[in-house]
């Protein structure tokens, strides 16, 4: 079962499911039950696996766990790579934690693992035909226009201007009123709203809270994000598809939240178009626009703005909850790590108060804890692609044409045949080239740590992710003491989680903490 197929069947009640399904569909489990009992038994790997009900047992034991689980059987498995497969047999497919196998995946047989109909179906209204969403030509023209801009030394300083002037105008000063009040905060809450914020102003180059229409948008972006999601997590395709033909319940909120987010996004590519688009011009979507009309052809004008809509809107939802997600996660840790904050403090105060872009590069340990963080806690903790034609990965794992691929990046960071016996400990000496915290930061391999994907589709934002996140946390841990009221991330704790299951690894239940400002000396 997919990483979705899981999350519907933890939306309703796992028993009720196989009650009703056994009832209705009876003469069916007999029949394919029979039919597999004929055909020859899988060659992969298939634990906790049973004729027709597949893997639901153990999905029902383990859904407050699940990715806890899907490590756990990997690491089971002489190649961490396993089968899984669905109740009646209604689906099919494999995941790895396997970095050769994503290695194969990613990069080596490339053309046969896309997003499919699935991402397009279900993600269409919002997403229309963005990068995040596509295939083929569609997704090679817009990774080709992307990828040049986040490459130039320009965006990445703006960026850097950006997530700078908003910590201290925004972020900042609201965490010092709950400071000076003594007031318990969610702080992934606080952040989410910050990242929301932030990655719009570097996309349109306004603040969207100073708008007279920012907060409609704001709100119908993140119903039209939990909607959409909603469908994936929905047991019966064929209801939410009659709500959209129908316009009726959420179907009929999406669209009245996609006519808020189209109103509002074309309205920026309408005002920027009474811009002169110059090198001062230093967001993504002036840059777009200045890009495309220099090197694409467009059917009309219609055609050539939704185009731009469809980019910028896959950016905001690529960086609305990612980063704040990430962070939420580091702050947990290092709160129950007083050496590595230690570590972290040190290193801070080595920086002049109006640090630069070229700054943060020298954070080493900063960068190494950060990447602890995301290798035991990944934003988005499983990806799934969908199998062209027949293929074998190089461990012998068989995959068959329409079958789902997916790779755990979760599991990966617990894998003792990855990161060694201590892979579940937060250890951010691992990343330097000296043990004893100090040194330079040493990249892994890749495909070891595949938290921004590999290959073509290697995430365009990484860097800006890290400035945003160095920037945040050098701002943050200067002024004040963050201090976790369930006391932060102990060995036993990061044994055993508190995450959401939702397509982002989000914190089960927020993150409250006291915030005390520090000593100026």
């Amino acid at each position: 079962m997919s990483y979705f197929d899981h999350l519907i069947l933890n939306t309703i009640n796992p028993f009720l499911l196989l009650l009703a399904s056994t009832l209705c569909l009876l003469p069916l489990i007999f029949f394919t039950g029979f039919r597999r009992q004929k055909q020859a038994q899988p060659r992969n790997p298939t634990p906790q696996s049973y004729p027709i009900i597949g893997n639901l047992p153990g999905l029902i034991r383990n859904r407050h766990r699940f990715h806890d689980w899907v490590a756990d059987m990997l690491s089971e498995t002489p190649s961490s790579s396993l089968q899984v497969n669905s109740f009646l047999n209604l689906s099919h497919g494999v995941c790895t934690a396997n970095p050769v196998n994503v290695h194969h995946l990613l990069v080596t047989n490339f053309q046969n693992y896309v997003k499919g109909s699935r991402f397009r179906d279900h993600l269409h209204e919002l997403l229309g035909h963005g990068i995040f969403a596509v295939d083929g030509d569609l997704w090679t023209i817009q990774r080709k226009v992307s990828s040049h801009e986040f490459k130039t030394k320009s965006i990445k300083h703006f960026i850097s201007d950006v997530v700078t002037s908003q910590v201290a105008h925004n972020l900042v000063p609201r965490l010092s009123n709950a400071s000076d009040e003594n007031r318990v905060v969610d702080l992934q809450e606080i952040l989410q709203r910050f990242t929301f914020s932030n990655i719009c102003e570097v996309l349109f180059g306004v603040d969207v809270s100073s708008l007279v229409n920012g907060d409609s948008f704001a709100k119908a972006f993140d119903d039209a994000v939990k909607i959409c999601s909603s469908r994936f997590f929905n047991p019966i395709p064929a209801i939410w598809k009659i709500q959209r033909l129908l316009n009726i319940g959420s179907e009929k909120r999406l669209k009245e939240a996609i006519d808020i987010v189209n109103d509002f996004a074309l309205k920026i590519i309408e005002s920027k178009e009474n811009e002169e688009q110059t090198e001062e011009n230093r967001d993504l979507l002036s840059r777009f626009m200045t890009k495309t009309s220099s090197e694409m052809e467009f059917e009309d004008e219609e055609t050539r703005r939704k185009f731009l809509r469809d980019i910028v809107i896959s950016f905001v939802l690529a960086g609305k909850d990612s980063t704040s997600t990430a962070l939420t996660w580091f702050f947990w840790l290092v709160n129950g790590h007083p050496l590595s904050e230690r570590l972290i403090q040190e290193e801070l105060a080595t920086l002049d108060s109006n640090f630069t872009y070229d700054d943060l590069k020298t954070l080493n340990y900063l960068h190494a804890a950060i990447s602890e963080s995301l290798r035991l806690f990944p934003p988005v903790p499983i990806n799934s692609r969908l199998t062209v034609d027949d293929d074998v990965w190089p461990d012998g794992t068989h995959v068959s044409k329409g079958w789902f691929a997916d790779y755990s990046a979760y599991a990966m960071g617990r894998m003792e045949t990855v990161w060694g016996l201590d892979c579940r400990e937060f250890k951010p000496e691992r990343w330097l080239d000296d043990d004893g915290g100090g040194g330079s930061f040493k990249p892994p391999d890749q495909f070891k740590f595949p938290v921004f994907h590999c290959g073509p589709r290697t995430c365009l934002g990484k860097e800006m992710a890290f400035v945003q996140m160095k920037t945040i946390v050098v701002a943050l841990m200067r002024e004040f003491e963050i201090l976790a009221v369930d006391g932060g991330a102990t060995a036993e704790k990061i044994l055993d989680p508190p995450y959401t299951l939702s397509l982002l690894l989000k914190m089960r239940g927020g993150f409250p903490v006291r915030l005390k400002k520090r000593m100026v000396i």
